[in-house]
Formats: structure tokens, sequence, C-alpha cells
């Protein structure tokens, strides 16, 4: 795939004024919290952004970049390369996990034993142990991927024989709706559920992360324990 280039210079000012604002909202929510900005990884996610839109974000600070097709992020890391941690967001086919473990440090999107069997397999060839995160379709709607809530623990069992995968925590995408307030219980249940799994140590696992908000809710996610947001249209839209 083609990307279009965007930025006629070296510096982008509506990246940078998209930057600085989405870190003040960072800054504000983790206050309003009482807890510290620094717990808050920003992922920068680049589906709809030019490669040298996301070397400009590299170059203002970000360090992570998100990509939703193993295809799109080929073609951009042939430009960056591992100057940026990359973690894929969208849903991962089978066949597309060879390509995915090769690229990226965190893949926030398993929902199946048979997608963590392929990954760990995979993984083991390049002496890799990758990092994922379980998603959780904690709204129930029938149109996302995730496995359920309930569903999480047999997964986690199913899993732990595998050595080349390691479960870092977990991920969850919420309804689109006119007012964030509303997609705020989606949040607190994927905390509440991370917390169950570590407070009954029904595995080896510790999991620490919660991948939760995106660009209209991700201060929602923040107040309810996120310490991942992947942002998009927040750093890369036009104004």
């Amino acid at each position: 795939m083609t990307f279009r280039c965007v930025c006629a210079t070296l510096l982008c000012p509506m990246i940078v004024e998209n930057l600085e604002s989405v870190r003040q909202r960072i800054r504000r929510s983790c206050e309003k919290a009482g807890r510290e900005p620094s717990d808050v990884t920003l992922v920068a996610v680049t589906k709809e952004a030019a490669a040298d839109e996301a070397k400009e974000a590299l170059r203002l600070g970000v360090q992570d970049l998100g990509e939703n097709r193993v295809r799109d992020a080929i073609s951009k890391y042939g430009v960056i390369g591992s100057s940026a941690t990359w973690h894929l967001i969208g849903h991962l086919q089978t066949n597309k996990v060879k390509d995915a473990v090769r690229i990226f440090s965190l893949i926030h999107s398993v929902d199946s034993a048979r997608l963590a069997k392929e990954i760990d397999k995979e993984a083991a060839k390049i002496n890799k142990v990758q990092d994922i995160l379980i998603q959780v379709n904690t709204s129930g709607e029938k149109t996302k991927f995730g496995v359920s809530p309930e569903g999480v623990f047999d997964l986690l069992n199913e899993v732990k024989i595998y050595q080349n995968i390691s479960i870092r925590g977990l991920m969850t995408i919420a309804p689109e709706v006119d007012n964030p307030e509303k997609v705020r219980p989606y949040f607190k249940a994927l905390r509440e559920l991370r917390d169950k799994i570590n407070n009954l140590q029904l595995t080896t696992y510790n999991l620490q992360l919660l991948s939760m908000g995106m660009s209209n809710d991700f201060e929602i996610a923040i107040e309810e324990g996120s310490n991942m947001v992947r942002l998009g249209r927040a750093i890369f839209k036009k104004t």
C-alpha cells in the first residue's frame, strides 16, 4: 500500500498541536484520578497516517506506534524500522501471525487459544517470547472481537503451557456512544476483571497492562485505570 506524504516540511504544526493537547488531557485525567502521567503509555495509532506523519510523532517524543493491520505495518516498518515500539491493535488472522511476530513488540488482540498457539509456534521459530494482551469484549457487542469476561479464565488456563508467549494484561474496545461517560462501566469491568485474576492467583500471570481508551473516550479510560491508550484521530486529525 502506498501512503501519501502530507508533511511539506520536517515540522508538522498539526501534529505538534494535537500531541500537546493530548498530553495535557492525559495529565488532567491522571490528576483527577490521583495518578502519575508517566503511568500511561501513549500509543499513536497510524492507521490513517502516512509514514512521514508517524516519523514526526516519533520526533516529538512518541515512542509507541499502533497499527490495525499487519500489511500496513509492514509497509511503514520498512520506512521507520525499530526506532519505534510497534503495537498490533487490530484483529489478527492466523495466516498473518508470522509477520506479526517479526514486527510487533505487543499484540493487543489475542482472543482464542488457537491464535495464542500459532503465535507461540511462530515466536519459537525466531527464539522470541512474544508479549500479548487478551482482548475482552466487555460490552457483549456481537460486532466486536474478544473473549467474554467469563471466558478469560478458561483461556488463560488453556494457554499457560506455551513458553513463547507472555500475557501482560487485557485489552478492550468500548462501544461508540454520544457521551463518553456511557462507556465508563466497560472500562471499570476490565479493570475489575484484571484485579480479580491477579487476586485469585488462578495462573502464574501477573497481569499489569490495561489497554483501553481511544480518541473519543481515553480520559474516562484513564480515570478507570487504563495504563495504555490507543490514539489515532486525536493525534493525526486534520484541523
